[in-house]
Order: structure tokens, then sequence, then C-alpha cells
């Protein structure tokens, strides 16, 4: 077989050398991701309306949670490996590559089935009710094939990074995403399938990505190939053990999705008690763009990953710390140049999505300003949450994921309005990301004495 990965030395290759080799293609298609993500909600908004980008974002948890566990899953199985790798254990890492792979897989068909089989209960306790309901469910009930598709498809990317070609890697974003915005675009105008047809594309352009990872994984692979796994019970527990550390290694993955799930649901319901169904409608326009900006940061959290992992395992510090430091550095700079963006054009962003004289545009306009502010803080989060990760503390990692995304954020949805009004809504989520970032400030200076005491 040939070898069709792209040349990377983890342990000799220039840091900035390996960090480009990686970022570019991994920002490109997380672009792509990007740009169907934008495309769905200007097809929505313009050829839905603002009611349907509203069930959209009702349903918008569920996605975040099964785009989560793949997180969890596959950066957790590509930490685990990577160190396998380091050390020359090439069978270990793929046993570990299978097991999650097959794991995978099933967590998310038992989610589809439950899904498919309590529709009310799932969409009652996102917030579907009245008018908003019978829309969020024809989105719903179409999207649910999605569940297997995104998980194999996020596990997949994680593993063909770490074999060493990012490249396929983006294609494996770029092509099902083209796919996605071409068949959207078909769905909701000349067909005129509304949500169901903006669902349906989904599922299609999953599918094109899970046939481009399993073609990978079957004919391209040269190291992280699957490997046959014993039908023994001592096997079974090994797998099952495996597993179990790899789910803890890539906890905050998870956690980090859920963090997104639990500020759109504090989000929708923080705007719909004082603003209305159309400060849902202005807060789903922050919701489409909010994994945009988070995706950016990914990009440089998921590329610094296997670099650090692979010489973290062996013992390579120096260029861990070099990693680390060119992935913060190159956060700190999106993450001022993302917020401008949003500072000086918010009511042009606004009108991508929606008409400007509705009353959901105005209240966007007015408050994405604030919103942005947050996204240098977030810039850091991610980015040392990432290294946490990475190291093998995931501990860390998750206790932060959980600060940022879960307990400041549902205080901050609660405090903020009480305290400087319809603005505070839009400054939860800033507000909760500068908390974490002072909180993570004070653990490193603390965890860096620590260190310099035990070398003295």
């Amino acid at each position: 077989m040939n070898d069709n990965r792209d040349s990377i030395d983890f342990a000799r290759t220039d840091i900035g050398k390996l960090f480009r080799q990686f970022f570019f293609p991994t920002l490109m298609g997380m672009l792509f991701s990007m740009a169907f993500i934008l495309t769905d909600g200007i097809f929505v908004g313009h050829g839905i309306g603002p009611d349907g980008l509203a069930a959209i974002n009702l349903v918008g948890p569920i996605m975040m949670v099964i785009s989560g566990m793949g997180m969890m899953f596959g950066m957790g199985a590509s930490v685990v490996a990577a160190i396998h790798l380091s050390k020359g254990n090439v069978k270990a890492a793929r046993l570990n590559v299978t097991q999650v792979f097959i794991a995978g897989a099933t967590v998310s068909l038992v989610m589809g089935i439950v899904c498919y089989c309590f529709p009310r209960q799932v969409l009652t306790l996102l917030g579907a009710r009245g008018a908003l309901y019978s829309a969020a469910y024809e989105y719903y009930i179409w999207f649910i094939p999605t569940c297997l598709l995104m998980m194999i498809e996020t596990i997949g990317l994680f593993v063909i990074r770490l074999d060493g070609s990012p490249s396929y890697a983006m294609l494996s974003n770029m092509i099902p995403a083209v796919v996605n915005i071409v068949l959207d675009f078909v769905f909701i105008f000349p067909c005129h399938w509304g949500l169901m047809g903006a669902s349906l594309a989904t599922d299609i352009g999953g599918l094109v990505a899970v046939v481009m990872v399993m073609y990978y994984m079957l004919f391209r692979t040269k190291t992280l190939k699957f490997h046959k796994l014993k039908r023994t019970r001592t096997s079974l527990a090994l797998s099952l053990r495996n597993v179990g550390y790899m789910i803890r290694m890539g906890a905050s993955g998870l956690v980090g999705e859920l963090a997104v799930a639990v500020m759109m649901l504090a989000g929708n319901l923080a705007f719909k008690h004082h603003l209305g169904t159309d400060g849902v409608s202005a807060y789903s326009i922050a919701c489409y763009l909010f994994p945009l900006v988070y995706m950016i940061y990914n990009a440089v959290a998921q590329s610094a990953q296997p670099i650090i992992s692979y010489n973290y395992g062996a013992k390579q510090h120096q260029r861990v710390f070099k990693t680390l430091s060119l992935s913060l550095i190159i956060s700190i700079v999106l993450g001022i140049a993302v917020m401008l963006l949003f500072l000086f054009f918010a009511p042009l962003i606004v009108q991508i999505f929606l008409d400007g004289g509705e009353k959901a545009a105005n209240l966007a306009a007015s408050g994405l300003p604030y919103y942005a502010t947050g996204f240098v803080f977030m810039a850091i989060n991610i980015c040392v949450v990432g290294y946490y990760q990475s190291v093998e503390r995931s501990g860390a990692a998750v206790a932060f994921t959980i600060l940022r995304g879960i307990l400041f954020i549902i205080a901050a949805f609660a405090v903020m309005p009480l305290l400087v009004g319809e603005k505070g809504l839009w400054l939860a989520v800033p507000t909760a990301e500068l908390l974490t970032t002072i909180v993570i400030a004070v653990y490193v200076l603390v965890d860096q004495r620590k260190i310099r005491k035990e070398l003295q």
C-alpha cells in the first residue's frame, strides 16, 4: 500500500512548521463547516423566517450533545493513541482506535432510538411549546439520523489527523459541507421542503462524511488501522476499561459541547422571559455565530493536541511548552480579530440572516457587539483546556469547562439582566468567559509555584 499520509514527524520537525501542517488544513476544514452553518442560517432565515431559526435553535442542544460525545471519544482516543505511538506501541494504538469507533457507534445508535421513541418529551424539555413546537418537530424528526453520522465523522477526523493526514481530514470536512450547502438551497427554495429539507440536507452531508472516513480507515490508513478484537470476556473487559480511560481523557470535549448546549438552552429561556419570541430569534443568530467562532479556536486546540500529546508521551517537555505558547499567541490574535469584526459590522452580519426591518434583527444588531467582548477570553480558555486535556490532566480541563460553560453561564444569565437590563442578556456569555480566564490564571500561577518548589 502507498503511504498516503502527509510527511509529518512529531518528534523532530520544527514546532512552527509542524503546527502549520496541522493548523491550516484543520482551519480550512472547519471554515467549510462554518460556511455550512452560516448558509444554513441564511437559507432558513430568508426561506422560512424567524420561526424557522428559533425552531432549529431549540433543537440545537441535541446537535451539541452528539458533537460533544464524538469529540469526547475522538479526542480521548487521539490523546491515548498518540502517547502509545510515541512509545512505539502501534498495536495498542490500533486497539484504542477500533474500540472507540465501536463504542461511539453504539452510543449514537442508542441515542437515536431514544430520540425517535420520545420526541414530545425531548422537545418539551428543550423548551419547544406552542407555535414553535410544530416547527421544531418538523426539523427534529428528520434530524435523528444525524446522531450516528455525526458521531462517526467526529471520531474519524481526530484519528485521521493523528495518522498523519490532516489534508484528508480537511477534505472530509469540506466536501460534505459543500454537499450540505447545495442540498440546503435546493430543498428549501426550489423544492419548498422547509425545515424537513434543511434537516435532510444535513443527513446527506453527514453520510458523505462517514463514507469518506470509512474509506480512509479501510483503504488509506497506514498506522492506525482497525484491529480485530477478541470475542472473550477478558477482551470485553479490557475494551471497556480502555474506552473508560479514553472517555476520561476526552471528557472535556463532551463537557465543552454540553456547555454550548447549556448556553443555548439557558439563553433561550432568558431571552424568552425578558424579550419574548423575538428575543429567541435574535439570540438564535448569536447561537448560529457562536459555533463558527468556537470552531476557529477549536482548530487551534485540535492542531496543537496531537503535537502536545505525542511529545508529552516522549517526555519532550520543551516541545510541549513551545507548542502551548504558539497556540496561545495564535488564539489571542484570532480572538481580537473576530471581536473587532463583530464590534464594527454587527448590523451587516445580522442582515445576512434576517431583513433589517424586523424586530428580531434590530435586537441582534444592538446586542452582538456586547456579545463579542468575550471572544478573547473564550480563545484563551479553549486553548488552555485543550492543553490540559492533551497532557492527561483531564480533571483540570473538565473543571474549567464546567465553570465557563455551565456554572458561570447559568449564573450570568440569571444575574446580568437584573444588573444592567437587556444588555445583561448579551453580556452573560462574556462574563462567564472572563470569570473562567481569571480562575485559570490563578490556577496556572499556583501550579507553576508547585512545580518550581518540586524542582528545588
